[in-house]
Protein backbone atom coordinates (compact mmCIF):
# COMPACT_ATOMS: atom_id res chain seq x y z
CA UNK A 1 0.00 0.00 0.00
CA UNK A 2 1.31 3.65 -0.64
CA UNK A 3 0.63 5.45 2.09
CA UNK A 4 -0.17 8.86 2.67
CA UNK A 5 0.19 11.56 5.95
CA UNK A 6 -2.91 12.76 5.70
CA UNK A 7 -6.27 12.39 8.08
CA UNK A 8 -8.55 12.00 4.25
CA UNK A 9 -6.22 9.23 3.53
CA UNK A 10 -6.59 7.00 7.19
CA UNK A 11 -10.47 7.79 6.61
CA UNK A 12 -10.23 6.20 3.46
CA UNK A 13 -8.33 2.94 4.77
CA UNK A 14 -10.93 2.92 7.20
CA UNK A 15 -14.10 3.32 4.71
CA UNK A 16 -12.63 0.32 2.66
CA UNK A 17 -11.41 -1.76 5.83
CA UNK A 18 -13.38 -5.02 5.84
CA UNK A 19 -12.97 -5.79 9.43
CA UNK A 20 -13.80 -2.40 10.23
CA UNK A 21 -17.47 -3.39 11.32
CA UNK A 22 -15.15 -4.74 14.34
CA UNK A 23 -14.60 -2.00 15.68
CA UNK A 24 -18.58 -1.60 17.12
CA UNK A 25 -18.18 -4.78 19.58
CA UNK A 26 -16.04 -3.12 21.93
CA UNK A 27 -16.10 -0.63 24.85
CA UNK A 28 -13.97 2.08 23.86
CA UNK A 29 -12.65 4.33 27.50
CA UNK A 30 -13.57 8.01 26.54
CA UNK A 31 -11.77 11.26 27.77
CA UNK A 32 -13.51 14.11 27.75
CA UNK A 33 -16.29 13.01 26.47
CA UNK A 34 -14.77 11.77 23.34
CA UNK A 35 -12.96 7.93 22.21
CA UNK A 36 -9.42 7.24 23.70
CA UNK A 37 -6.86 6.63 21.48
CA UNK A 38 -6.60 3.11 23.08
CA UNK A 39 -3.21 1.64 22.09
CA UNK A 40 -2.50 -0.53 24.66
CA UNK A 41 -4.36 -3.81 23.75
CA UNK A 42 -0.45 -5.34 24.27
CA UNK A 43 -1.13 -4.93 27.86
CA UNK A 44 -5.31 -4.99 28.25
CA UNK A 45 -7.09 -5.55 25.42
CA UNK A 46 -10.68 -3.75 25.59
CA UNK A 47 -13.60 -5.38 26.83
CA UNK A 48 -16.37 -6.85 23.95
CA UNK A 49 -19.56 -5.93 24.13
CA UNK A 50 -20.79 -9.42 24.66
CA UNK A 51 -18.56 -10.54 27.21
CA UNK A 52 -21.53 -9.07 29.88
CA UNK A 53 -24.09 -11.50 28.25
CA UNK A 54 -21.65 -14.43 28.47
CA UNK A 55 -20.87 -13.79 32.41
CA UNK A 56 -24.29 -12.96 33.10
CA UNK A 57 -25.94 -15.59 31.43
CA UNK A 58 -23.56 -18.03 33.56
CA UNK A 59 -24.51 -16.01 36.65
CA UNK A 60 -28.16 -17.00 35.83
CA UNK A 61 -27.45 -20.73 35.73
CA UNK A 62 -25.71 -20.31 39.02
CA UNK A 63 -28.67 -18.60 40.47
CA UNK A 64 -31.64 -20.91 39.03
CA UNK A 65 -29.33 -24.28 38.95
CA UNK A 66 -26.70 -24.26 41.97
CA UNK A 67 -24.85 -26.98 41.55
CA UNK A 68 -26.84 -28.71 38.96
CA UNK A 69 -25.44 -25.87 36.34
CA UNK A 70 -22.25 -28.38 35.97
CA UNK A 71 -24.71 -31.33 34.03
CA UNK A 72 -28.04 -30.06 33.78
CA UNK A 73 -29.33 -29.70 30.84
CA UNK A 74 -31.13 -26.86 31.30
CA UNK A 75 -27.69 -25.30 32.12
CA UNK A 76 -26.44 -22.92 28.59
CA UNK A 77 -22.88 -24.51 28.50
CA UNK A 78 -22.46 -27.21 31.26
CA UNK A 79 -20.18 -26.15 33.48
CA UNK A 80 -18.30 -29.96 33.51
CA UNK A 81 -17.74 -29.41 29.89
CA UNK A 82 -16.56 -25.65 30.25
CA UNK A 83 -13.09 -25.73 28.52
CA UNK A 84 -14.01 -27.79 25.98
CA UNK A 85 -16.23 -24.84 24.51
CA UNK A 86 -13.35 -23.00 24.11
CA UNK A 87 -11.18 -25.39 22.41
CA UNK A 88 -11.98 -24.85 19.42
CA UNK A 89 -10.83 -21.41 18.90
CA UNK A 90 -7.62 -21.76 20.48
CA UNK A 91 -6.63 -24.58 18.37
CA UNK A 92 -7.17 -22.10 14.87
CA UNK A 93 -5.32 -19.04 16.73
CA UNK A 94 -2.46 -21.32 17.86
CA UNK A 95 -2.24 -23.41 14.71
CA UNK A 96 -2.82 -26.89 17.22
CA UNK A 97 -4.78 -29.77 17.31
CA UNK A 98 -8.18 -29.43 19.87
CA UNK A 99 -6.16 -31.88 21.99
CA UNK A 100 -3.44 -30.13 22.13
CA UNK A 101 -4.97 -26.75 23.72
CA UNK A 102 -6.38 -25.99 26.95
CA UNK A 103 -7.34 -23.22 29.19
CA UNK A 104 -6.67 -23.19 32.33
CA UNK A 105 -5.06 -21.44 35.81
CA UNK A 106 -2.44 -18.34 35.21
CA UNK A 107 0.60 -17.82 32.45
CA UNK A 108 3.04 -17.97 35.58
CA UNK A 109 1.63 -20.87 37.09
CA UNK A 110 0.94 -22.83 33.99
CA UNK A 111 4.74 -22.17 33.36
CA UNK A 112 5.81 -23.88 36.37
CA UNK A 113 3.52 -26.90 35.38
CA UNK A 114 4.90 -27.21 32.46
CA UNK A 115 8.32 -26.98 33.23
CA UNK A 116 7.64 -29.92 35.83
CA UNK A 117 7.14 -32.25 33.11
CA UNK A 118 9.89 -30.34 30.35
CA UNK A 119 12.68 -29.31 32.16
CA UNK A 120 14.45 -32.38 33.89
CA UNK A 121 18.21 -31.22 33.85
CA UNK A 122 20.83 -33.70 34.28
CA UNK A 123 24.63 -33.05 35.59
CA UNK A 124 25.75 -33.01 32.31
CA UNK A 125 22.27 -31.37 30.56
CA UNK A 126 21.02 -28.61 32.80
CA UNK A 127 21.05 -25.05 30.78
CA UNK A 128 18.43 -23.21 29.71
CA UNK A 129 18.62 -20.79 26.97
CA UNK A 130 16.32 -17.13 27.00
CA UNK A 131 16.21 -14.03 25.68
CA UNK A 132 17.98 -11.17 28.21
CA UNK A 133 15.47 -9.14 29.70
CA UNK A 134 12.38 -11.39 29.54
CA UNK A 135 9.07 -10.66 31.28
CA UNK A 136 10.24 -10.51 35.09
CA UNK A 137 7.27 -13.40 35.70
CA UNK A 138 9.72 -15.44 33.16
CA UNK A 139 12.82 -14.54 34.79
CA UNK A 140 11.44 -15.34 38.54
CA UNK A 141 10.22 -18.76 37.12
CA UNK A 142 13.67 -19.84 35.42
CA UNK A 143 15.16 -18.00 38.16
CA UNK A 144 13.15 -20.70 40.91
CA UNK A 145 13.30 -23.96 38.78
CA UNK A 146 16.89 -23.67 38.30
CA UNK A 147 17.03 -23.11 42.02
CA UNK A 148 15.06 -25.70 43.49
CA UNK A 149 16.55 -28.46 40.35
CA UNK A 150 20.14 -27.59 41.51
CA UNK A 151 20.40 -29.65 44.23
CA UNK A 152 19.44 -33.05 44.82
CA UNK A 153 20.10 -35.99 47.82
CA UNK A 154 22.35 -33.12 49.31
CA UNK A 155 24.43 -33.00 46.01
CA UNK A 156 24.97 -29.64 43.90
CA UNK A 157 24.19 -31.22 40.32
CA UNK A 158 24.79 -27.65 38.53
CA UNK A 159 25.48 -24.56 39.41
CA UNK A 160 22.03 -22.45 38.80
CA UNK A 161 24.25 -18.76 38.04
CA UNK A 162 25.41 -20.81 35.38
CA UNK A 163 23.34 -22.40 33.88
CA UNK A 164 20.82 -19.61 32.59
CA UNK A 165 22.36 -18.34 29.09
CA UNK A 166 21.04 -14.84 28.58
CA UNK A 167 20.81 -13.78 24.75
CA UNK A 168 21.63 -10.00 23.97
CA UNK A 169 21.59 -7.89 20.96
CA UNK A 170 25.04 -7.49 19.41
CA UNK A 171 26.34 -4.03 20.54
CA UNK A 172 24.50 -0.92 19.22
CA UNK A 173 21.44 -3.30 17.96
CA UNK A 174 18.34 -3.64 19.81
CA UNK A 175 17.22 -6.73 18.80
CA UNK A 176 18.60 -10.50 18.66
CA UNK A 177 19.63 -11.99 15.49
CA UNK A 178 18.43 -15.47 14.50
CA UNK A 179 21.52 -16.26 13.36
CA UNK A 180 23.06 -15.28 16.91
CA UNK A 181 20.37 -17.14 18.75
CA UNK A 182 20.88 -20.78 16.43
CA UNK A 183 24.38 -20.23 16.80
CA UNK A 184 23.85 -20.09 20.78
CA UNK A 185 22.02 -23.04 20.64
CA UNK A 186 25.12 -24.76 18.98
CA UNK A 187 27.47 -23.62 21.34
CA UNK A 188 25.96 -24.99 24.34
CA UNK A 189 24.14 -27.90 22.91
CA UNK A 190 26.40 -30.57 24.66
CA UNK A 191 24.80 -28.92 27.97
CA UNK A 192 21.40 -27.87 27.06
CA UNK A 193 18.43 -29.36 28.37
CA UNK A 194 15.77 -26.27 27.39
CA UNK A 195 14.72 -23.38 24.96
CA UNK A 196 12.40 -21.27 26.82
CA UNK A 197 11.65 -18.00 24.98
CA UNK A 198 9.01 -15.47 24.21
CA UNK A 199 7.13 -15.97 21.19
CA UNK A 200 6.92 -11.72 21.14
CA UNK A 201 9.54 -9.69 23.52
CA UNK A 202 7.27 -7.51 25.42
CA UNK A 203 9.92 -4.91 25.55
CA UNK A 204 11.31 -4.55 21.69
CA UNK A 205 8.12 -6.01 20.27
CA UNK A 206 10.53 -8.24 18.44
CA UNK A 207 8.84 -11.54 16.62
CA UNK A 208 11.21 -14.66 17.14
CA UNK A 209 11.49 -17.42 14.72
CA UNK A 210 9.62 -20.06 16.26
CA UNK A 211 10.19 -22.50 13.70
CA UNK A 212 13.99 -22.05 13.13
CA UNK A 213 14.76 -21.98 17.08
CA UNK A 214 12.51 -25.22 17.77
CA UNK A 215 14.48 -27.23 14.82
CA UNK A 216 17.60 -26.46 16.34
CA UNK A 217 17.10 -27.20 19.59
CA UNK A 218 15.65 -30.35 19.00
CA UNK A 219 18.66 -30.82 16.58
CA UNK A 220 20.65 -30.97 19.42
CA UNK A 221 17.87 -32.87 22.05
CA UNK A 222 16.85 -30.15 23.75
CA UNK A 223 13.36 -29.46 24.07
CA UNK A 224 11.61 -25.59 23.25
CA UNK A 225 9.03 -24.29 24.52
CA UNK A 226 7.61 -20.43 24.66
CA UNK A 227 5.77 -17.47 26.55
CA UNK A 228 3.14 -16.20 23.89
CA UNK A 229 1.74 -13.63 26.15
CA UNK A 230 2.17 -10.75 23.29
CA UNK A 231 1.95 -13.13 20.21
CA UNK A 232 -1.35 -15.25 21.13
CA UNK A 233 -4.23 -13.33 19.25
CA UNK A 234 -1.62 -11.53 17.34
CA UNK A 235 0.23 -13.23 15.10
CA UNK A 236 -0.31 -16.71 13.24
CA UNK A 237 1.09 -19.59 15.32
CA UNK A 238 1.68 -23.29 13.84
CA UNK A 239 2.63 -24.67 17.43
CA UNK A 240 2.20 -28.05 15.70
CA UNK A 241 3.70 -28.40 12.42
CA UNK A 242 6.58 -26.01 14.19
CA UNK A 243 6.80 -28.80 16.33
CA UNK A 244 7.35 -26.73 19.60
CA UNK A 245 7.32 -28.85 22.64
CA UNK A 246 4.93 -26.71 24.79
CA UNK A 247 3.42 -23.13 24.84
CA UNK A 248 1.75 -20.87 27.66
CA UNK A 249 0.20 -17.71 27.32
CA UNK A 250 -2.31 -15.34 29.16
CA UNK A 251 -6.26 -13.99 27.47
CA UNK A 252 -6.19 -10.24 29.10
CA UNK A 253 -4.14 -8.64 26.09
CA UNK A 254 -4.72 -9.05 22.58
CA UNK A 255 -7.42 -12.06 23.40
CA UNK A 256 -9.17 -9.12 24.98
CA UNK A 257 -10.34 -11.49 28.01
CA UNK A 258 -10.23 -9.12 30.97
CA UNK A 259 -7.59 -8.61 33.60
CA UNK A 260 -6.18 -11.77 35.10
CA UNK A 261 -8.12 -13.61 32.62
CA UNK A 262 -7.82 -17.31 32.03
CA UNK A 263 -4.30 -18.36 30.88
CA UNK A 264 -4.22 -21.28 28.37
CA UNK A 265 -1.11 -24.34 27.30
CA UNK A 266 -0.44 -26.08 24.58
CA UNK A 267 1.02 -29.65 24.42
CA UNK A 268 2.85 -31.53 21.52
CA UNK A 269 0.49 -34.30 21.17
CA UNK A 270 3.64 -36.85 20.93
CA UNK A 271 4.20 -35.66 24.68
CA UNK A 272 0.27 -35.15 25.61
CA UNK A 273 0.16 -39.45 24.66
CA UNK A 274 2.44 -40.15 27.18
CA UNK A 275 1.19 -41.39 30.14
CA UNK A 276 4.68 -41.31 32.39
CA UNK A 277 5.43 -38.11 31.89
CA UNK A 278 6.54 -36.27 35.00
CA UNK A 279 3.85 -33.36 35.94
CA UNK A 280 2.28 -32.08 38.87
CA UNK A 281 -1.67 -33.59 38.69
CA UNK A 282 -4.67 -32.78 40.05
CA UNK A 283 -8.79 -33.71 39.73
CA UNK A 284 -9.61 -31.97 36.49
CA UNK A 285 -6.57 -33.39 35.02
CA UNK A 286 -7.78 -36.91 35.80
CA UNK A 287 -9.58 -39.38 33.31
CA UNK A 288 -13.30 -37.37 33.33
CA UNK A 289 -14.63 -40.83 33.07
CA UNK A 290 -13.81 -42.01 36.62
CA UNK A 291 -13.44 -38.92 38.19
CA UNK A 292 -16.31 -38.99 40.55
CA UNK A 293 -15.60 -42.36 41.63
CA UNK A 294 -12.56 -40.34 44.04
CA UNK A 295 -10.40 -43.32 44.13
CA UNK A 296 -6.63 -43.04 44.48
CA UNK A 297 -4.33 -43.57 41.65
CA UNK A 298 -3.92 -40.65 38.90
CA UNK A 299 -5.32 -41.95 35.37
CA UNK A 300 -4.14 -38.68 33.25
CA UNK A 301 -6.56 -37.34 30.26
CA UNK A 302 -5.38 -37.69 27.24
CA UNK A 303 -3.93 -34.54 25.69
CA UNK A 304 -3.30 -30.94 26.95
CA UNK A 305 -6.28 -31.81 29.33
CA UNK A 306 -3.95 -33.77 31.52
CA UNK A 307 -2.28 -30.93 32.80
CA UNK A 308 -5.80 -29.28 34.23
CA UNK A 309 -5.62 -29.34 38.42
CA UNK A 310 -8.69 -27.65 39.42
CA UNK A 311 -12.64 -27.45 37.68
CA UNK A 312 -12.86 -24.55 35.36
CA UNK A 313 -12.98 -21.07 36.53
CA UNK A 314 -15.76 -20.08 35.02
CA UNK A 315 -16.33 -16.67 34.81
CA UNK A 316 -13.79 -15.91 33.43
CA UNK A 317 -14.09 -18.63 31.13
CA UNK A 318 -16.87 -16.98 30.26
CA UNK A 319 -15.29 -13.57 29.44
CA UNK A 320 -12.56 -15.34 27.56
CA UNK A 321 -15.12 -17.86 25.14
CA UNK A 322 -17.38 -14.37 24.29
CA UNK A 323 -13.75 -12.80 22.76
CA UNK A 324 -12.76 -16.14 21.07
CA UNK A 325 -15.95 -16.33 19.22
CA UNK A 326 -14.73 -13.00 17.77
CA UNK A 327 -11.81 -13.70 16.96
CA UNK A 328 -13.16 -17.22 14.97
CA UNK A 329 -15.48 -14.92 13.01
CA UNK A 330 -12.68 -12.19 11.70
CA UNK A 331 -10.21 -14.86 11.03
CA UNK A 332 -6.69 -14.74 12.22
CA UNK A 333 -5.05 -14.30 9.11
CA UNK A 334 -7.16 -11.77 8.18
CA UNK A 335 -6.50 -9.69 11.00
CA UNK A 336 -2.91 -10.33 10.61
CA UNK A 337 -3.31 -8.72 7.31
CA UNK A 338 -5.10 -5.58 8.63
CA UNK A 339 -2.34 -5.74 11.44
CA UNK A 340 0.66 -5.47 8.73
CA UNK A 341 -1.25 -2.54 7.07
CA UNK A 342 -1.96 -0.80 10.41
CA UNK A 343 1.16 -1.03 12.01
CA UNK A 344 2.77 -0.39 8.86
CA UNK A 345 1.09 3.09 8.79
CA UNK A 346 2.33 3.78 12.11
CA UNK A 347 5.52 3.61 11.27
CA UNK A 348 5.65 5.15 8.19
CA UNK A 349 4.08 8.48 9.64
CA UNK A 350 6.45 8.23 12.40
CA UNK A 351 9.57 7.76 10.15
CA UNK A 352 7.88 11.09 8.38
CA UNK A 353 7.93 12.83 11.99
CA UNK A 354 11.76 12.10 12.33
CA UNK A 355 12.26 13.07 8.07
CA UNK A 356 13.83 16.78 9.33
CA UNK A 357 15.56 15.73 12.78
CA UNK A 358 15.08 12.36 14.68
CA UNK A 359 13.01 12.35 18.03
CA UNK A 360 11.46 8.92 17.87
CA UNK A 361 13.69 6.38 17.62
CA UNK A 362 11.74 2.85 16.87
CA UNK A 363 13.08 -0.29 18.24
CA UNK A 364 11.13 -2.89 17.08
CA UNK A 365 12.29 -3.91 13.89
CA UNK A 366 10.78 -2.94 10.52
CA UNK A 367 10.49 -5.83 8.71
CA UNK A 368 7.06 -7.26 9.46
CA UNK A 369 7.59 -10.80 9.91
CA UNK A 370 9.94 -9.80 12.91
CA UNK A 371 6.86 -8.24 14.76
CA UNK A 372 3.64 -7.98 15.21
CA UNK A 373 0.72 -4.77 16.04
CA UNK A 374 3.36 -3.40 18.62
CA UNK A 375 6.30 -0.95 18.05
CA UNK A 376 7.98 0.09 20.49
CA UNK A 377 9.57 3.92 20.83
CA UNK A 378 12.55 4.54 22.28
CA UNK A 379 13.08 8.10 23.23
CA UNK A 380 16.67 9.61 24.35
CA UNK A 381 15.03 12.80 26.71
CA UNK A 382 11.99 12.84 28.50
CA UNK A 383 10.34 9.89 27.36
CA UNK A 384 7.81 9.72 30.84
CA UNK A 385 6.98 13.83 30.22
CA UNK A 386 6.09 13.12 26.86
CA UNK A 387 3.65 9.71 27.94
CA UNK A 388 2.05 11.38 30.24
CA UNK A 389 1.30 14.44 27.83
CA UNK A 390 -0.21 11.76 25.43
CA UNK A 391 -2.57 10.84 28.45
CA UNK A 392 -3.58 14.18 29.30
CA UNK A 393 -4.69 14.19 25.32
CA UNK A 394 -7.11 10.92 25.44
CA UNK A 395 -4.06 8.75 24.27
CA UNK A 396 -3.56 5.43 26.53
CA UNK A 397 -0.41 3.64 25.57
CA UNK A 398 2.02 2.19 27.75
CA UNK A 399 5.58 2.94 29.29
CA UNK A 400 8.00 0.77 30.45
CA UNK A 401 11.30 1.76 32.33
CA UNK A 402 14.15 3.30 31.40
CA UNK A 403 12.99 5.51 28.07
CA UNK A 404 10.27 3.45 25.90
CA UNK A 405 6.93 4.33 24.92
CA UNK A 406 4.91 0.56 23.65
CA UNK A 407 2.12 1.37 21.57
CA UNK A 408 -0.09 -1.53 19.77
CA UNK A 409 -2.55 -0.42 17.11
CA UNK A 410 -4.52 -4.14 17.43
CA UNK A 411 -6.72 -4.95 14.21
CA UNK A 412 -9.95 -5.60 15.86
CA UNK A 413 -10.53 -2.25 17.07
CA UNK A 414 -8.16 0.08 16.36
CA UNK A 415 -8.37 2.21 13.11
CA UNK A 416 -6.00 3.96 11.02
CA UNK A 417 -7.11 7.25 11.77
CA UNK A 418 -6.36 6.04 15.51
CA UNK A 419 -2.81 6.00 14.15
CA UNK A 420 -2.70 9.66 12.49
CA UNK A 421 -4.20 10.97 15.14
CA UNK A 422 -1.87 9.74 17.49
CA UNK A 423 1.15 11.28 15.18
CA UNK A 424 -0.65 13.76 14.65
CA UNK A 425 -0.62 14.68 18.08
CA UNK A 426 2.96 13.70 18.67
CA UNK A 427 4.10 16.02 16.14
CA UNK A 428 2.21 18.58 18.45
CA UNK A 429 3.68 17.60 21.36
CA UNK A 430 7.54 17.26 19.86
CA UNK A 431 7.33 20.56 18.26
Amino acid sequence: MQYKNTLDFAQECDFNDPLQSFRDKFHIPKHEGKNCIYLVGNSLGLQPKSTRKYVEQELEDWQNLGVEGHFDEQATRPWFHYHKFLKSHLAKLSGAKESEVVSMNSLTTNLHLMMVSFYRPTSEKFKIITEAGAFPSDQYALETQLNFHAYHGGKQLFDPKEALVELSPRPGEETLRTEDILSTIEEHKDQLALVMMAGVQYYSGQLFDIKSITQKGHQYGALVGFDLAHAFGNVPLQLHDDGVDFAVWCSYKYLNSGPGGVSGVFVHERHSSNPVLPRFAGWWGHDESQRFKMQKGFIPMSGADAWQLSNVNVLPSAAHLASLEIFSEAGIEKLRSKSVLLTGYMEYLLNELNSEKEKIRIITPNDPKQRGAQLSLSLANGGKDLFNKLADNGVIADWREPNVIRVAAVPLYNSFEDVWKFVDLLRMLLT
